[in-house]
């Protein structure tokens, strides 16, 4: 959000949004978890807690050239009476002759917690419904501080008006900001402004985690990043601020804005903080399956290149024993798990391949027990959900099942 882009995606997932996305209230952490949070349950008209938010104001473009000019107060930023805060982006110049480009076309509202509340790690979440219109590009978003991109963003939620049933989520650092960002899309079957959704992200040392309505579709770590930028530094383990703003225009908004009506309404249910509830993952060099309790094995104990990697019952052997390499890559008996044929589409099997130094091979084990492909963005799989011995693994979209899981043993 904070500079000038044309976004360029690490990952597009499609999504039947009408065929099901569950819609929750609030998450489902326990509230004894909860750090900070806004339920903003004022009365109509009331403004928000300035003992939690600050008002950035003004209409310079705020780097995107946008068009719209953020007062102070109530005139665009207050509460409906019914639980929650509403971001009002309106026509006209609202008396303002100041912006970029003369007089101010629009004016809303954007708010953040800088000086009064920032996070380090956690769960960040909103429940918001966006409003319709091509032009308008409301957001949901952290930043690392005043130096911008050498401090990091973290971008949550951002949906474009002019592409509707499109949710971005994206990190800008040193290296990899603007047009230039890292982060991934989602495509759902009806938009996004035609209901409430929750958008969140787990944040974790070296791993963050993107979810809509609790449904992963990105994740990145500091191996992912530098696969897909290069050399470049993950910036993400210090405190952040949160940001939630509506703007219109500019140079990643674009669209139609003289076609929008006279007010624009972006609605915020809650935000809330909480810290994680996960615990360490178990340690050892086995790759357990959550599914059949079998391990990862190579057939055998043979570590021929091409050999197809499969589920066995764990015994302790080398042919079982995966290290995590500093490059990323997954080691046993001196060679690399690999996606056959360094394909990356659903149902590529895994096999074992001498180490090369090709992105492809690089993995990484999350918190909630993902085996992920870095390049593919995509899961290890127990192809048909076999709990035989010598069931065969591939490459599957990440679904949360238990033939994805595994466990560190």
């Amino acid at each position: 959000m904070r500079r000038s882009r044309f976004f360029t995606a690490a990952a597009v997932v499609v999504v039947a949004l009408s065929a099901g996305l569950a819609v929750a209230s609030r998450s489902d952490r326990a509230e004894a978890a909860v750090v900070w949070n806004e339920d903003f349950n004022g009365a109509a008209g009331a403004g928000v807690d300035t003992s939690k938010w600050s008002f950035d104001v003004g209409g310079g473009g705020w780097g995107n050239q946008e068009l719209e000019y953020y007062t102070s107060g109530t005139s665009n930023v207050a509460m409906d009476g019914q639980g929650h805060l509403v971001i009002t982006a309106r026509k006209g110049s609202g008396g303002h002759n100041d912006c970029w480009n003369g007089t101010c076309q629009f004016t809303s509202g954007r708010i953040q917690t800088a000086g009064k509340f920032t996070q380090q790690y956690g769960h960040i979440e909103a429940r918001i419904q966006v409003p319709n219109g091509s032009g308008l590009w409301p957001a949901f978003w952290m930043l690392g501080g005043g130096n911008w991109p050498t401090d990091g963003e973290i971008d949550i939620m951002e949906v474009v008006g002019r592409d509707p049933n499109r949710l971005y989520g994206t990190l800008h650092g040193p290296g990899y900001s603007g047009g230039n960002g890292y982060g991934a899309n989602i495509v759902a079957g009806s938009p996004w402004y035609a209901a409430f959704h929750n958008y969140a992200v787990d944040w974790s040392q070296n791993q963050i985690v993107w979810t809509v309505d609790g449904q992963e579709y990105f994740r990145a770590t500091p191996a992912s990043l530098q696969a897909a930028k290069g050399n470049v530094t993950w910036v993400y383990n210090h405190p952040f601020f949160i940001i939630l703003n509506l703007a219109v225009g500019g140079n990643f908004g674009q669209g139609n804005p003289a076609g929008l009506p006279a007010e624009s309404k972006m609605l915020i249910d809650y935000v809330h903080v909480s810290t994680s509830n996960s615990t360490p993952p178990p340690t050892g060099n086995a790759l357990k399956s959550n599914l059949s309790g079998r391990c990862i094995d190579i057939p055998g104990a043979n570590p021929v290149d091409g050999a197809r990697l499969q589920t066995y019952d764990c015994n302790g052997t080398a042919a079982q024993q995966w290290t995590a390499n500093s490059d990323g890559t997954m080691r046993a008996m001196g060679k690399c798990m690999d996606p056959a044929g360094g394909a990356l589409t659903n149902g590529t099997p895994i096999q074992l391949v001498t180490c090369n130094g090709n992105p492809v091979q690089r993995f990484t084990l999350s918190a909630a027990g993902d085996l992920v492909n870095v390049s593919a963005n995509r899961c290890v799989d127990v192809k048909d959900r076999n709990t035989a011995n010598g069931a065969q693994l591939q490459l599957w979209d990440c679904t949360g099942g238990s033939n994805q899981k595994w466990t560190r043993a």
